[in-house]
């Protein structure tokens, strides 16, 4: 019998700081790229305009690595995610049949269990299926933006170019964008706050039926442990845009992992206010009358090592959450 905590969802909140970055650029205008700005409220409820990475950005970064860990592990992955088709097994032709209601195999039910058995990958961060019928799969893991503090980040210009070596060859040869092309290219730094949560007891659960699938039994516990794997992986490698020549300098990560080891979400506070440590120890404490001591753990992280010894210790000594089992306990 495993010793094995159950884990039915866990968060993480926290700060991170970096150095000139340019994961968050939006497109470009004439000769200059564009870095995104978004407006939001501080604690006192003063706006400000400070850059961002959006939450599709990150859920992308995280999909990287999700995909490489589910194949090195040998989870089913369909065609469409292995390729990183962001429509993952929504892409494979005619996957799903027409629903009939006189035939129980082509109920939502059903395609979700086929949709589960067929690609780790779709099960842990979803898709939607709109051939012939709209059946959803939704994402395990949420992220939300990775929003700069107000007064703590900030966004410079430089000129870029490319040096060539033999410009009359170039203009003879009639080659496209092989000339002398000069362009503004933005960097931010600072300390952004960062929220993501993740549903551990849905880890190859069918929403619909309410069941973990025969099918999915077996390799349950390796799909929650490479989703775990990824989420660090993203704060320590966070692919895209530029980085073969402005990788992100990660200096600092600091913040908290909440666990839940029962029914009810990990809780999260928003760090872009600085009381969100004790307000999210305050809602620990509420929650530990309502459920029992030891039922919503806070661990505490100063530092990226210390964040990765954490979900080390999840990935090493944790399994998700079996709603059932919990239910029928109950009874």
């Amino acid at each position: 019998m495993s010793n094995k905590r159950t884990v039915y969802a866990l968060s993480v909140c926290g700060r991170l700081i970096m150095n000139l970055h340019s994961l968050n650029n939006e497109g470009t205008e004439g000769n200059q790229q564009i870095t995104r700005q978004v407006t939001i409220a501080d604690e006192s409820g003063q706006l400000h305009t400070v850059n961002a990475v959006s939450g599709d950005m990150l859920k992308h970064i995280q999909v990287e690595h999700l995909t490489a860990l589910a194949i090195q592990k040998g989870l089913p992955v369909c065609e469409p995610a292995k390729m990183r088709h962001p429509s993952r097994i929504a892409a494979v032709d005619k996957f799903a049949p027409k629903p009939d209601k006189d035939k129980p195999e082509t109920s939502d039910s059903a395609v979700t269990d086929r949709i589960l058995a067929a690609c780790a990958v779709t099960d842990l961060t979803g898709t939607l299926l709109t051939q012939d019928r709209s059946t959803a799969r939704n994402s395990v893991v949420e992220w939300a933006w990775l929003v700069g503090l107000p007064e703590k980040t900030t966004t410079e210009n430089f000129i870029h170019l490319k040096r060539v070596a033999d410009a009359g060859a170039i203009e003879s040869g009639g080659a496209g964008n092989l000339g002398q092309n000069i362009f503004h290219r933005p960097a931010s730094s600072g300390t952004y706050a960062a929220v993501v949560n993740v549903e551990a007891a849905r880890v190859g659960f069918n929403d619909l039926s309410r069941q973990v699938p025969t099918a999915i039994q077996a390799n349950r516990d390796e799909r929650y442990q490479v989703l775990l794997q990824s989420l660090l992986y993203t704060f320590l490698e966070p692919n895209g845009a530029q980085r073969n020549t402005q990788n992100p300098h990660i200096i600092g990560f600091e913040g908290v992992v909440t666990v839940s080891y029962d029914i009810c979400p990990a809780p999260t506070v928003s760090p872009i206010g600085d009381n969100y440590r004790v307000e999210v120890q305050g809602i620990q404490n509420t929650l530990a009358q309502l459920l029992g001591d030891n039922k919503i753990e806070v661990r505490s992280f100063a530092s990226l090592s210390e964040f990765a010894a954490i979900i080390g210790d999840l990935v090493q000594n944790t399994t998700p959450f079996d709603v059932n089992k919990a239910v029928k306990k109950e009874a």
